[in-house]
């Protein structure tokens, strides 16, 4: 009789999270990974019956990404970009149908290249953006506001609620801080729109629109 061989287990994804920040630090956005009450909150507003492209950066081990698939319409192209390896890993298995790169967010540009995108209705992100250096972080948010559509939004996750508002207001007109207090620890979406620089004119249309 043949024996099965023992299905391998895998860590809980708050120890896989955890551990990972034990290790890197500021590297990971989070100590733990995302309550489904902050997941709701930088989903609050989004017309997912108008939104075409929507991207997140920094998916961790999926909690976020979970909340948005559910509500994407089917004419919604979503992306999700993770550069961990084992995180991608732990996506691609609880999410087989999603388009999931694995990837640096710098990268953004020609990974909507690569998929016939040029704009995107909304960004949402859980990468450590104040931990960035500050020429990688503004590089990467003149690559989002380059691709927004002009209502689009970059929406920012944050466990440390209200600390970076002028940081964001420095880059966007726009900043909209949402509390979210049944998260561990206590966080908040940051909603920003309207880029202050200059060199963010937006591109033409995604094919189709």
């Amino acid at each position: 009789m043949t024996q099965l061989a023992p299905q391998r287990r895998h860590p809980p994804d708050w120890w896989l999270v955890l551990s990972k920040f034990m290790r890197q630090g500021t590297a990971i956005a989070a100590l733990a990974p995302s309550s489904r009450w902050l997941a709701l909150a930088q989903l609050r507003g989004i017309d997912f019956e108008q939104a075409r492209c929507i991207v997140e950066l920094g998916a961790g081990t999926g909690p976020i990404t979970a909340a948005l698939l559910s509500a994407a319409r089917p004419g919604c192209r979503v992306v999700i970009v993770e550069r961990d390896a084992d995180f991608c890993q732990r996506l691609r298995q609880r999410f087989p149908q999603a388009d999931i790169a694995q990837a640096d967010a710098l990268e953004l540009e020609s990974l909507l290249a690569q998929r016939g995108l040029t704009t995107v209705d909304h960004v949402l992100s859980g990468l450590p953006l104040p931990s960035f250096p500050a020429t990688q972080r503004e590089a990467l948010l003149k690559i989002i506001a380059r691709r927004l559509t002009p209502d689009g939004t970059l929406r920012q996750l944050t466990h440390m609620p209200w600390v970076y508002y002028p940081m964001y207001r420095g880059y966007f007109h726009d900043v909209q801080f949402r509390l979210v207090s049944f998260n561990l620890p206590p966080g908040g979406v940051y909603v920003c729109r309207g880029w202050r620089g200059a060199d963010a004119s937006p591109p033409a249309p995604n094919p189709g629109e």
